[in-house]
């Protein structure tokens, strides 16, 4: 490892690969520091029973030529490595609520007509609520790679209204109002809390086209990494680092657990804030900061079952499936522990373009970390015998709520794995295995943002607590992260071109 560098990154998810991926495209002398043999973050996939699994990325959407995400796609390079299929445009998102089904249809006309053949005195609502997710989403310059002079991404008044309250506002209709907040596992939305503008953008994004990738995410990580070291760039994996050394004014050195040290003009972190954090001992961080940030709530867990089926025995489903057993959509956040499940999400996964059968799936479902914190201080294989038994409790609970929707299910299956929030925190340093990251909170709206500068000045953040998750939101996160070196309206600019 040369030691010395202009850029240092920490983490290899899918905002740090951005920038490595930006900045050495600009010369920028660059090296990415991964602690896991595989690079990715929440891109990594894995294999079990001979097949391929996604950890976090499982579909995408705006990526029709002159949406966004084929711009950004473009502009990454990334489309002539990696192979999507596109989901069911009848109904991409099949939401069952209290054992009704609802769908949402790809395209603003289509979805709207979709969820008014479902509720037909509600199409004036439907229609409103469709405008209002456009006009939301196209009011964010950076969403729309429009030039400005700040880097607000949106509009304060999308930030101070919650998502329930904005739905509240469009229907009266109590069950159309929780169909429209179906997919909210797509954020791990909160009731009074998250707000509308992560609501919004989502949708806009989904419903303009979706798409599963096929044969894993880490294509794209594995497309971006390839791109980056073709312009000079490195990339370290099993290299983790332990602390961040600063003198009296500034970043200077990454000590790694390996005992090397490395040098950099300038430092991104593409881990948690809090993480970051721990491994500073300076006076630049002072103890407000320090206490604001480790306050931070983060989103609720997960528990996944990752499903192998019989060859030829369980028919391609092209759509998602959310399931909630009651009506209420935001109490799934919020489970009876003694009821579980009371909603899951399922997926097949996408394993060759336009399949007859599925191979796999994933069955997901929240799971708050409380559940598993009697292991907090257990590693991955060696948790012992009552963390095994747990997981397959849990397993069998959303197994048995599953067949339930699709009869004889169970029977397809060959074989399953699963995983918790313990997992998820140890292969995605995500505090307390949380799904996306620090809750935003339209009640402290500028507490709950973080900044991508931190209070060293050459230490900067990114990646999905920065600006929002999401592949979208993420490489959002990421240019505004290298426009502190490069000017914001030049990477706009650029992109643009594509």
């Amino acid at each position: 490892m040369d030691k010395k560098y202009d850029i240092a990154i920490i983490g290899t998810g899918l905002g740090g690969l951005i920038c490595g991926y930006i900045l050495s495209r600009k010369g920028y002398k660059v090296a990415l520091l991964e602690k896991n043999p595989q690079i990715g973050g929440c891109l990594q996939t894995f294999k079990r029973f001979g097949v391929k699994f996604d950890t976090g990325m499982h579909y995408i959407g705006s990526l029709q030529e002159g949406q966004i995400l084929h711009k950004l796609f473009n502009f990454l390079h990334i489309l002539d490595d990696v192979k999507v299929s596109p989901l069911d445009k009848n109904g991409y998102d099949v939401i069952s609520l209290a054992g009704q089904r609802y769908k949402y249809a790809s395209g603003y006309e289509a979805f709207m007509e979709a969820l008014s053949c479902s509720f037909p005195n509600n199409r004036r609502d439907i229609e409103d609520y469709v405008a209002r997710v456009r006009q939301i989403a196209a009011s964010s310059p950076l969403y729309n790679m429009r030039n400005i002079s700040t880097h607000t991404f949106i509009d304060a008044d999308y930030i101070k209204t919650s998502v329930n309250e904005f739905i509240a506002s469009v229907t009266t209709n109590p069950v159309l109002g929780n169909v429209l907040a179906g997919n909210l596992p797509l954020y791990a939305g909160v009731k009074d809390k998250t707000p509308t503008y992560i609501h919004a953008l989502i949708n806009n994004f989904y419903i303009q086209s979706a798409y599963r990738i096929v044969g894993g995410s880490d294509a794209i990580a594995n497309s971006l990494a390839k791109s980056i070291r073709s312009f000079g760039g490195e990339i370290f994996t099993n290299c983790e680092v332990k602390s961040c050394i600063c003198d009296d004014n500034k970043a200077i050195a990454l000590n790694l657990t390996n005992g090397e040290r490395v040098e950099a003009d300038s430092f991104i972190s593409n881990i948690h804030p809090h993480k970051m954090l721990s491994m500073i001992d300076s006076r630049l961080i002072r103890k407000a900061y320090r206490d604001r940030i480790n306050a931070l709530e983060n989103t609720i867990s997960n528990f996944t079952v990752y499903i192998k089926f019989k060859e030829n025995t369980t028919p391609y489903l092209n759509y998602n499936y959310y399931f909630y057993e009651e009506g209420d959509v935001w109490r799934a956040n919020n489970y009876d522990a003694e009821k579980y499940p009371q909603s899951y999400l399922y997926m097949h996964q996408c394993h060759k373009e336009n399949p007859q059968y599925a191979q796999s799936a994933e069955l997901i479902g929240y799971m708050r970390f409380d559940e598993v914190r009697q292991w907090t201080d257990t590693t991955v294989g060696s948790r012992g015998e009552d963390y095994k038994a747990f997981k397959e409790m849990k397993a069998q609970q959303l197994l048995s709520k599953l067949e339930e929707s699709f009869p004889g299910i169970n029977t397809a299956i060959e074989g399953y794995e699963t995983s918790s929030p313990l997992t998820y925190r140890d292969y995605t340093a995500t505090q307390d295995g949380s799904m996306y990251g620090i809750i935003r909170d339209k009640n402290f709206p500028t507490q709950t943002l973080v900044s991508q500068r931190t209070k060293i000045p050459n230490l900067f953040m990114t990646g999905q607590n920065i600006n929002s998750h999401g592949i979208l939101g993420v490489t959002i996160g990421a240019a505004i992260t290298c426009a502190e070196f490069l000017g914001l309206n030049e990477i706009i600019n650029e992109i643009d071109k594509y």
